[in-house]
């Protein structure tokens, strides 16, 4: 596949994420308006008018670059509240996965210098690959914790298992593990390479554990916790 051809795929899998949340956050508006109350028309609101600037500036990045590579100078790092950005990624994947029960546990503050635009988008995509993935089981666990200076974030479902020999290849661009499971389920095989990308940008790493008995994938990522070097170095509290 040829860069142009490459480009055009990634971005359609980029924008498909925020474009179901925008129709099952309608759709849920349109159908239970009169059961909603304020609180929760304003949440559902916010959340599609949040999607729609996401794509927005997926489009206005589209006519700026020539290829779907994230030119580190281009990412904006901030002091960041990783269980934010998480809970707000939760709420976006949920709406996609209404049989799937999301299992918290967050350690309090939790901060780490981020791009928030491009944390959200790591976290939609591993929530949602982890949700695509979860062969019929209905839980998927998401932990937070801090150890040795790294904000740590797993994301767990049950029933699927990625043997040894090819934890490392579902991070390339296009690759889909052959079987019964992601047979039955749609995907470009772009939604992993992303996370990978993404996180190594922002001075992260990713590492995926998983087991044949009693099966699960477990995905970890790392980020370097907030320090007042970063501060210095030009990251904004927000």
């Amino acid at each position: 596949m040829d860069r142009t051809k490459e480009f055009l795929s990634t971005l359609s899998h980029e924008v498909r994420t925020p474009l179901t949340s925008i129709k099952g956050f309608s759709k849920t508006i349109l159908d239970s308006y009169d059961n909603l109350d304020d609180e929760q028309k304003k949440k559902f609101i916010k959340i599609i008018y949040e999607q729609s600037q996401r794509i927005i500036n997926l489009m206005e990045n589209a006519l700026s670059v020539a290829d779907s590579e994230v030119d580190y100078n281009n990412l904006i790092f901030k002091k960041t509240n990783i269980n934010s950005i998480l809970k707000k990624s939760i709420d976006i994947v949920k709406m996609n996965y209404k049989n799937i029960d999301y299992k918290t546990n967050l350690e309090k503050d939790l901060f780490s210098s981020l791009d928030q635009d491009k944390l959200e988008q790591i976290f939609v995509n591993i929530l949602d690959n982890a949700s695509k993935y979860s062969n019929n089981s209905d839980t998927v666990e998401i932990k937070t914790s801090s150890y040795m200076g790294l904000n740590k974030i797993s994301v767990k479902n049950f029933g699927s298992y990625i043997d040894e020999s090819k934890k490392e290849k579902v991070f390339e661009k296009f690759y889909r593990i052959d079987s019964y499971l992601t047979s039955k389920t749609q995907g470009s095989g772009l939604g992993l390479y992303i996370v990978k990308s993404l996180t190594e940008k922002m001075n992260g790493k990713i590492e995926v554990k998983s087991e044949e008995k009693d099966p699960y994938t477990e995905f970890i990522i790392s980020f370097p916790k907030f320090s007042i070097e970063d501060f210095t170095k030009g990251a904004k509290v927000v």
